[in-house]
């Protein structure tokens, strides 16, 4: 049986440990670094797909740990991988059978080409490319009204299709979320403690399910409404956004739990330079 770890920290990406512009994530190298020392491990949570979050891993330092792919739809690195891609193209299809007036609100990523996804997201032709690689849901742009988007959501529900808002797009799946996922990542590792961090809506059940969740702030949309454990000192919120917030959270949450971890100041040579 694999021993027990003292720590997992679940994390989004977009909007949290990447820069909401840059997708950046230099500022949170120091916390990332006393993590590694801990031996915690550093689980990426995110919409991405399993094609885009394997490089992140390497150039993180993260290449062999698992990954909660497409909004907790799919789980990468702990002997389940990508089978084909049948729960997506059965997606794609509830979708498509849907009524005209309801269908044309939705622009999925199928619908797109790809210099549409690079204008959309800010990323290369290449990337871009990796993030219409899926094989479990479908994210995408509600161009409709309020009510027609009630109607539409409610239509999909009826064939058992989920939609979750994230820091950009509206994503589609079979309802599983990223909580679900950290529950078989949590059997794994056995730690004492868990930490997820998030900014969006659909990372809401994550960041209550963890011993502590913190709100990392984006100033690119509204702030989370009150959370479960808000006032019970469980949910922390942050007052610089993305991987710099993730950073002063992570590093205080360590000094408090793990003060061992921290560097001598020879050590202390600065972040790392990263795109």
């Amino acid at each position: 049986m694999t021993p027990s770890t003292p720590l997992v920290v679940f994390t989004d990406l977009d909007g949290t440990l990447l820069d909401h512009a840059t997708y950046g994530w230099n500022a949170a190298q120091p916390a990332l670094d006393r993590l590694a020392r801990l031996g915690a491990p550093v689980i990426l949570a995110s919409s991405k797909t399993a094609a885009e979050i394997i490089p992140i891993q390497h150039m993180m330092g993260l290449t062999g740990l698992p990954a909660i792919v497409e909004n907790g739809a799919g789980l990468v690195g702990l002997g389940a991988g990508l089978f084909g891609n049948d729960d997506y193209t059965n997606l794609r299809r509830q979708l498509d059978d849907l009524p005209a007036d309801l269908r044309a609100g939705f622009r999925g990523f199928a619908d797109m080409d790809l210099p549409e996804v690079v204008a959309l997201t800010g990323l290369d032709m290449q990337a871009a490319a990796r993030a219409r690689t899926r094989a479990y849901s479908e994210p995408g742009l509600w161009q409709g009204d309020a009510d027609s988007r009630a109607a539409f959501l409610s239509a999909l529900k009826a064939k058992g299709v989920t939609a979750r808002q994230g820091g950009r797009f509206l994503t589609l799946s079979f309802g599983k979320t990223k909580a679900d996922r950290m529950d078989e990542v949590i059997a794994r590792y056995r730690p004492t403690r868990t930490l997820a961090l998030g900014d969006a809506p659909n990372d809401i059940e994550m960041l209550e399910h963890a011993d502590i969740g913190v709100v990392v702030a984006n100033p690119h949309h509204p702030p989370l409404p009150a959370l479960e454990g808000d006032d019970k000192g469980r949910i922390i919120r942050t007052d610089k956004p993305g991987p710099e917030g993730w950073n002063l959270a992570v590093l205080a949450l360590l000094n408090r739990f793990h003060p061992d971890t921290r560097p001598a100041p020879s050590q202390d040579k600065g972040p790392r330079q990263h795109g």
